[in-house]
């Protein structure tokens, strides 16, 4: 009777097979706890149920019910699995940054990162700490432990956003918002008459897994006479 049943962003949808004889729909999370219901008029081919930001990944259970009898059971894993894939400097690619704002993208960077499981998740930090110019933490911007400020630029409101949700199997690209890569003077890495090498952490805080998604890289830097004009380059450890 429920032929289907996918996510479409924070949304889980069931879909009905024709004519299914059914009154109405439990959603049920992998604990066992009720999480909602609908209602089931005739001619209904689909229903859909919204995830709380944070909900509980695992196996879910729709439960359809005709005259309190229960007539279909069909389990559903929704598990995100976020992948930080690319990383790069505004500066060295500029193909790669926001079109359509007045911002310089120089020392902003750019996160792709790939969802690879079942269900969504929502990004509300990025963060930069180690070895770069302008570090999230306390050495740079330091917004690291400060929940009202997310470093993710959103360029269509040329402001930061507090979050970005990323639906199961899609592949988005955040934009930094606190210039990381920017050489201030007291901060972080500056440059030096020889060249200088690394680490950093790149780090991601989501709401659903309530865990951070991290990747290191090397980085090196350039010999410079200024402290603030040696090239950088960005690599895998």
């Amino acid at each position: 009777m429920i032929k289907h049943v996918g996510i479409q962003g924070m949304t889980l949808v069931a879909e009905l097979a024709a004519g299914a004889d059914i009154d109405r729909i439990n959603l049920i999370e992998p604990n066992g706890e009720f999480v909602g219901q609908r209602q089931v008029a005739g001619g209904t081919q689909r229903v859909s149920f919204e995830l709380r930001p944070a909900y509980t990944p695992g196996k879910y259970r729709l439960v359809g019910l005709k005259n309190e009898e229960e007539v279909a059971d069909v389990s559903y894993g929704i598990q995100p699995d976020l992948r930080i894939v690319d990383v790069g400097i505004g500066k060295y690619h500029p193909d790669r940054m926001w079109n359509g704002s007045s911002r310089d993208t120089d020392d902003e960077a750019f996160v792709a990162v790939k969802n690879r499981g079942t269900g969504p998740d929502i990004i509300s930090k990025l963060l930069f700490i180690g070895d770069v110019p302008y570090p999230s933490d306390e050495d740079g911007t330091n917004y690291e432990n400060n929940d009202r400020v997310s470093g993710i630029y959103d360029p269509s409101s040329d402001s930061e956003q507090a979050e970005v949700v990323i639906a199961a199997g899609d592949q988005v690209t955040l934009y930094s918002s606190r210039s990381p890569f920017a050489f201030v003077p007291g901060a972080g890495v500056s440059c030096l008459a020889q060249p200088q090498s690394g680490q950093f952490e790149l780090i991601l805080e989501n709401q659903v897994q309530e865990t951070k998604i991290s990747r290191t890289y090397d980085i090196e830097y350039s010999a410079s006479s200024e402290f603030d004009s040696c090239d950088i380059d960005i690599g895998e450890v």
